[in-house]
């Protein structure tokens, strides 16, 4: 046990000698060494019922464990693997839905942009702009959604070099926006399959930017499940703790009501009710790790 606590000790300060760049969406902090911050619902806006639903629960947990939520939902899915998959209930009907979620449950709200004239859209109703990791090289977006004045989340690409990423940040930053935020979500490993190399989060930290962990993008199988992506949902907490003792600022999770039955990443959607049990373990883990700090 001596061993463990030592080798989780020089992981975390090693992730943690890099000064990181420190601000505020709305009453979070990030980073925050008492509590992880955690991005999480629909991959998709599906209905407002169904987000109304998850964001309600959300605040449960919030007020149970004493985190704090980013909610997650896509105001519209761009990238499908098929041309027939659902895309979404319309952009502004969607957006509504979020702002509702914004204002009622006094909780921040993230959504995807995929192009310099969504950001425009997006920015009055949310307040962090998501860079799919598809498109986190594109110059364009990147700056758009630095002037836009939100912060900003950007997604690795399953192509890209973690130590990479700070190229990536500094477009966004260029505008004089450093509310920036990285996330792991998985490299591409042959066809129809993701790996997460645990040393991308460190040498993402060395950016200086907060680092997240998706997992649940993560354990995709791209294409795998005859024109939709499979995925492995069983590995969700293994590598999730893997991350936190890492030394991960962030957690980002795509949870839904019934994951059967969703309409997008129905394979490696968290459960809702699962999800406050899940949220104890990583908070507990946190809490411990960060501890290792002082020793």
């Amino acid at each position: 046990m001596r061993l463990i606590t030592q080798l989780l000790c020089l992981t975390y300060k090693n992730v943690t000698d890099n000064k990181v760049q420190k601000f505020s969406i709305g009453s979070i902090s990030l980073p925050d060494e008492s509590s992880p911050l955690f991005i999480a619902g629909p991959c998709v806006i599906e209905s407002r019922a169904m987000a109304i639903e998850t964001a309600e629960e959300l605040q449960r947990i919030s007020r149970n464990e004493g985190v704090r939520f980013i909610f997650k939902g896509s105001y519209r899915k761009a990238n499908r693997t098929s041309a027939s998959s659902f895309t979404g209930i319309g952009d502004i009907e969607a957006l509504e839905v979020l702002a509702e979620i914004r204002q009622t449950y006094n909780m921040a709200v993230i959504t995807d942009v995929h192009e310099t004239k969504e950001v425009t859209l997006a920015t009055p109703y949310v307040d962090v702009l998501q860079i799919p990791a598809f498109l986190c090289r594109q110059t364009e977006l990147l700056v758009a959604a630095g002037e836009s004045g939100l912060a900003v989340n950007i997604k690795k690409g399953q192509f890209m070099a973690p130590e990479d990423m700070a190229l990536a940040a500094a477009k966004v930053a260029g505008t004089g926006n450093n509310r920036i935020m990285l996330t792991e979500r998985g490299t591409s490993f042959g066809y129809h399959n993701l790996v997460v190399d645990f040393r991308s989060l460190a040498k993402m930290a060395e950016s200086g930017y907060p680092v997240l962990y998706d997992a649940t993008h993560s354990l995709q199988l791209p294409g795998a499940g005859h024109g939709v992506s499979g995925g492995e949902r069983q590995f969700v907490m293994p590598l999730a703790r893997a991350a936190v003792a890492a030394g991960v600022d962030g957690l980002f999770f795509e949870i839904h009501p019934d994951p059967s039955k969703a309409l997008s990443d129905a394979a490696t959607q968290v459960r809702l009710g699962d999800f406050e049990k899940i949220v104890k373990q990583l908070l507990h883990l946190y809490r411990c790790v960060h501890s290792l700090h002082s020793l």
